[in-house]
């Protein structure tokens, strides 16, 4: 029987190696990535059964990352494995497309479990969230819409690097933009929002889930 397939997204190297033994007595992994511009190439390139993702990444968080993924290719199942017991950033990588999410001091016991059940074609959410999970999504019925569903891939791309230190230039480089687009889509997201300067613009990203650093 052919082993499935599955890509490993995460830019601590110690806990990539640590759950590279966990996942290859089992699974085929095609590939460790450490941000998520890699983890768009990886996925888009090697087409795995199964991707593995840290939230929290260089150059594109995992969220934003797992979103475009799952807009070229929706066979692709994603389990997040985080440090981040929020149940706001659970429901954002639900959101994006992920079918599991189980936190990393969970993982030896979790994290096999969670893979065979999206492979299944069910949801994996670790126990430690499940009701606080639901309970999320029935209050949210009742409030208005996360602005981060207004953003745009580019201008979430544009953010989460600001909010990495690079530069103008540097972010203009990365996304191959001239650097006045950069400015522009920084000037329409604070003008958009109420928002007065680029600290602002981090702490606004960073409070509504839209960024992650």
């Amino acid at each position: 029987m052919k082993r499935a397939t599955v890509l490993l997204a995460d830019d601590h190297k110690i806990v990539a190696e640590g759950l590279k033994g966990i996942l290859e007595p089992e699974f085929d992994l095609v590939a460790i990535v450490e941000d998520g511009r890699a983890l768009l190439t990886a996925a888009d390139t090697l087409h795995p059964d199964v991707i593995i993702a840290d939230i929290s990444m260089p150059l594109l968080n995992g969220i934003e990352a797992v979103r475009q993924i799952k807009k070229k290719d929706e066979n692709i199942m994603v389990v997040f494995l985080t440090m981040h017991p929020d149940v706001s950033y659970a429901a954002s990588a639900f959101d994006a497309g992920a079918s599991g999410y189980v936190l990393k001091h969970s993982a030896p016991s979790e994290l096999i479990t969670a893979i065979h059940s999206v492979l299944a074609g069910k949801t994996y959410i670790t126990p430690l969230l499940a009701g606080d999970l639901m309970l999320f999504y029935k209050e949210r019925r009742h409030e208005q819409r996360n602005p981060a569903t207004r953003l745009t891939a580019r201008q979430k791309e544009v953010i989460q690097l600001h909010a990495e230190g690079r530069t103008t230039k540097e972010i203009a480089s990365l996304l191959n933009i001239s650097p006045r687009t950069v400015e522009f889509h920084k000037y329409r997201l604070m003008q958009e929002f109420g928002l007065k300067n680029s600290v602002e613009l981090i702490h606004f990203a960073l409070k509504h889930k839209i960024i992650s650093i």
